[in-house]
């Protein structure tokens, strides 16, 4: 019994023995579990992204330089592409600032046995320092949108003229990278830690100076096609001349406000060629007579003068209200015909040299007559040119000094100067002008004065030559 007794008391002892033994070590794992976490993480730490558990914070360290020297900054250009500078190329180191230590502190290590399945996500900082300022500002020169090779300059927004009408060519950004503002954003982007930069978000690339809805531009455009969209034709029966933007456009200019307007001592020029080009009144011209010879008529009345003061003023303001027109110029001489063969097929020709003079109508020969004129000897010679019959009167009296003749058939055509009948004469023709002309007329015979005031007007050529 007493034996039994023992036995029991012993394994009393022996359990108690056992039980202070687990919880001296308990306790002991426990004091030491609180010491070994007053400087290691908890188990599930995670320090930026770092499994950082049961690590030191000097452990903790050298995971966050590591992550620093992995940083590399991706580098957005235009028209999607992508460059990237490393931190190595940058120079850029780990700056340890016990960032670390400080979350170790924070951790409520007497509940470390509590942390076997946590999970704790930490985010430090990760303070860097240049270990040489110039290797970032070199990297950044090296980069591909860096050189001048590779940049387009920006363009403005222009008026195109596109052969038929001005349109607005819209800008182009261009590539052309304002260099000291990208240093700046990417020096920021690196010290941030950022992982991209996009230099067109930062507002680095030149921009034009004037995009497409540029409301002056739209203006100039509108203005530009407005005075450009005149179309005249001029008719000159056989021949025309077309004026349009083609010659227009070359008149432009801008007018004290930044207007454009049509430069009116162009359009006088314009209409001044068109003179050179086409007016006849007065000019030498090529005749071919009636036996065929080509003879150089100079002088006389007859022909075309456009009227230069009231054609340009026409023009000017068809131009501003962009007329569409066929149209003959005003004139302040014209003739019968305005074929480049002015003189037509209708006109008087007299030869002085073989005093003889036929008139054609329509191309039809009505006459062709012996006559007698200017008495060269008395100094009366006909005067040459290409005329236009001046005036038609039947009967008349022609009035000079010392005579009065009246005439049956008068036809005028340089002044005193003219065709006419003379009943005085009883012959035509060979050398009787030389020493008994006329005053300078045409001395025709009657009846074929007849014809010929029957069938002429007012205005129809008289060439005359030796």
């Amino acid at each position: 019994m007493d034996e039994e007794k023992e036995k029991m008391k012993t394994g009393k002892k022996l359990v108690i023995a056992l039980i202070m033994i687990l919880l001296i070590f308990t306790a002991g794992a426990y004091g030491y579990g609180v010491h070994y976490f007053t400087d290691h993480f908890l188990p599930g730490s995670q320090v930026n992204s770092f499994n950082c558990s049961y690590k030191t914070a000097d452990e903790t360290e050298k995971l966050l330089a590591k992550e620093v020297q992995a940083y590399v900054l991706t580098v957005d250009t235009r028209n999607n592409g992508k460059e990237s500078i490393t931190a190595k190329e940058a120079g850029l180191v780990y700056k340890p600032d016990g960032g670390a230590k400080k979350l170790i502190r924070k951790q409520d290590r007497y509940k470390w046995f509590l942390a076997f399945n946590q999970k704790k996500k930490y985010t430090l900082a990760t303070d860097t320092a240049y270990e040489d300022q110039n290797k970032l500002t070199e990297a950044v020169k090296n980069l591909k949108c860096m050189q001048k090779d590779n940049m387009e300059k920006p363009a403005d927004a222009c008026i195109k003229d596109n052969g038929e009408t001005y349109e607005i060519q819209p800008e182009k950004e261009g590539t052309t990278l304002d260099t000291k503002k990208v240093q700046k954003v990417i020096r920021a982007a690196v010290s941030a830690g950022d992982k991209t930069v996009s230099l067109e978000k930062k507002n680095c690339y030149k921009k034009p100076s004037i995009y497409k809805d540029d409301e002056a531009l739209k203006k100039d455009c509108d203005q530009m096609n407005k005075l450009t969209s005149c179309v005249i034709t001029y008719d000159f029966s056989d021949r025309s001349e077309q004026l349009d933007r083609n010659t227009i456009k070359d008149w432009l200019l801008r007018d004290a406000n930044g207007d454009y307007i049509v430069n009116k001592d162009q359009v006088a020029a314009y209409v001044n060629s068109l003179g050179y080009k086409y007016d006849t009144f007065g000019c030498t011209r090529t005749f071919t007579t009636y036996d065929g010879r080509q003879k150089t008529i100079k002088g006389g009345d007859y022909g075309w003068a456009i009227n230069q003061t009231t054609e340009t003023e026409w023009l000017y303001n068809a131009i501003l209200a962009g007329t569409t027109e066929v149209r003959q110029p005003a004139y302040a001489y014209s003739g019968l015909c305005r074929d480049t063969n002015d003189i037509g097929n209708t006109y008087v020709e007299i030869d002085l040299t073989n005093q003889r003079m036929v008139f054609y109508k329509d191309g039809q020969l009505l006459v062709d007559t012996p006559v007698v004129t200017g008495c060269v000897r008395k100094g009366h010679s006909t005067p040459t040119g290409c005329f236009a019959l001046d005036a038609m009167r039947s009967p008349a009296v022609l009035k000079g000094p010392g005579y009065a003749s009246p005439v049956t058939y008068w036809m005028p055509f340089s002044g005193g100067v003219g065709i006419h009948d003379a009943s005085w004469r009883s012959q035509y023709g060979g050398q009787i002008y030389i020493t008994n002309g006329s005053h300078g007329c045409v001395n025709t015979p009657k009846d074929k004065a007849a014809i010929i005031y029957n069938n002429i007007s007012v205005g129809v050529p008289i060439v005359v030559y030796e």
